[in-house]
């Protein structure tokens, strides 16, 4: 069954708030379409005006609000003055009587929604500049200062700008599976779960996102701390298993195990690490987990078939 996505655009959003979750949601339609099967999404654009100029110029050419969205999911952006108190009064009145079965805030788009009483008793994101803002202004919403994105119910709602993307790729996995939102991913060059604050790091969209909740959990909690030892018996024991029927199960779900997933995510942060910074290889190694400058090298050559310094030297952002 077409999902029907309502996208909603008005003078100043954040094009990218459009456009980013709009390409998932379509390269969603692309994948299916690919294999001979209907699209996921029906996906139209209404705006306040027929022509709407987002905060960077681009305009935007939307269709006529219309009536109040009752079914499907309905996609509010951020941008200029969106969390201004007085900001679009006719698109909140007309917010206020949509009744989507799924809503997906983006951004500074979760003032609009509070606004319009769509966020009420929910927790929430928004951009992190704009969090205790939204904190103070709204005492019946719970606000996560440092998530990327929340799901709270069929309440969705993402931090700053791009992170609409990743909120997008995640409605897609719950419709579609994980498999064709890290199809998506490797489409859009990025990964496919990032990191809820700047302390965490992720793992690259190759590493399967488990489906099962205590695998998923295993596996957050490994992206949030790669240098930590992540036991086998100890992460089957906070997911309440036994470490043997933990591991066949973490194996199902990733096609990795725990420990061939533990060493991918630690090669990667060691070369986020590389590139963004001018740590020491011993300090690489230490932090990413893998130990060594030598175990650092061995593990490079094994898996890139290079070394620490040959990578840094060609993709350092520094």
């Amino acid at each position: 069954m077409v999902e029907p996505v309502t996208v909603v655009a008005f003078p100043g959003v954040q094009s990218l708030d459009v456009t980013g979750p709009w390409e998932v949601l379509a390269g969603a339609n692309r994948y299916r379409a690919a294999r001979g099967e209907p699209p996921g999404y029906e996906l139209r654009l209404v705006g306040t005006a027929a022509e709407v100029a987002t905060e960077s110029g681009l305009v935007l050419v939307a269709g006529p609000l219309g009536a109040p969205v009752g079914a499907g999911t309905l996609v509010v952006p951020g941008g200029t003055a969106a969390a201004d108190r007085a900001a679009h009064p006719d698109l909140v009145d007309w917010l206020r009587a949509c009744r989507p079965a799924r809503l997906l805030s983006i951004c500074s788009g979760a003032f609009l929604c509070a606004r319009a009483g769509l966020l009420t008793g929910h927790r929430v994101a928004t951009h992190w500049s704009l969090s205790r803002e939204l904190d103070r202004r709204f005492a019946d919403v719970v606000v996560d200062r440092d998530a990327l994105y929340v799901r709270d119910g069929p309440v969705w709602t993402s931090g700053g700008v791009t992170a609409g993307i990743d909120l997008a790729l995640a409605v897609v996995a719950l419709d579609h599976g994980p498999r064709v939102a890290q199809e998506i991913a490797r489409w859009l060059v990025m990964f496919l779960h990032r990191p809820g604050n700047q302390g965490q790091f992720s793992g690259p969209v190759w590493l399967e996102r488990a489906r099962e909740q205590r695998v998923a959990a295993a596996q957050r909690i490994i992206d949030a701390e790669p240098a930590a030892a992540h036991r086998v018996d100890e992460l089957a024991a906070r997911a309440a298993m036994s470490p043997r029927h933990f591991q066949r199960l973490f194996a199902r779900e990733t096609g990795l195990s725990v420990g061939r997933y533990v060493t991918e995510l630690r090669l990667e942060v060691a070369k986020r690490l590389l590139a963004q910074s001018d740590l020491t290889l011993d300090a690489v190694a230490a932090r990413s987990g893998l130990g060594s400058a030598e175990s650092l090298r061995r593990v490079f050559g094994d898996r890139l078939d290079t070394t620490p310094g040959a990578y840094r030297a060609r993709f350092s952002t520094r």
